[in-house]
């Protein structure tokens, strides 16, 4: 196993990594709104909260060699599922046609209030 830190990307707000490597698969811890130079939470609305945090993923995903379109899982946790369809129209453009499996879930509370969180599985090639 080889973890990963990746240098764009927000830090770590605990004690993980952004991706554990492990037979040729990326494990990506959840990613949250946080605009990687400023540390704080990026939008107000589900929309703009999602498409940060489809960007970040995007940095891990990128400096492990791999990319969105190799999501295998994505798991989806939600402060309401009011803005499910919110989030899915910007998860589904940032996907670009690529339908990986998926959860979504509504959850108490999440890492400094955001309004979403997604932690995924991608393959390596």
């Amino acid at each position: 196993m080889k973890q990963i830190f990746a240098a764009k990307a927000p830090d770590a707000i605990g004690p993980y990594c952004h991706a554990i490597i492990h037979n040729k698969m990326a494990f990506c811890s959840g990613q949250i709104p946080l605009d990687p130079e400023t540390m704080e939470i990026t939008g107000t609305t589900i929309e703009e909260q999602t498409a940060q945090v489809m960007e970040n993923i995007k940095i891990v995903l990128s400096e492990i060699g791999t990319s969105l379109d190799k999501i295998i899982k994505a798991t989806i946790f939600l402060k309401t599922m009011d803005d499910f369809m919110g989030m899915n129209k910007i998860y589904e453009k940032s996907l670009n046609g690529h339908k990986p499996a998926r959860s979504a879930f509504e959850v108490g509370r999440l890492p400094k209030d955001a309004l979403v969180e997604i932690e995924c599985i991608a393959a390596i090639e």
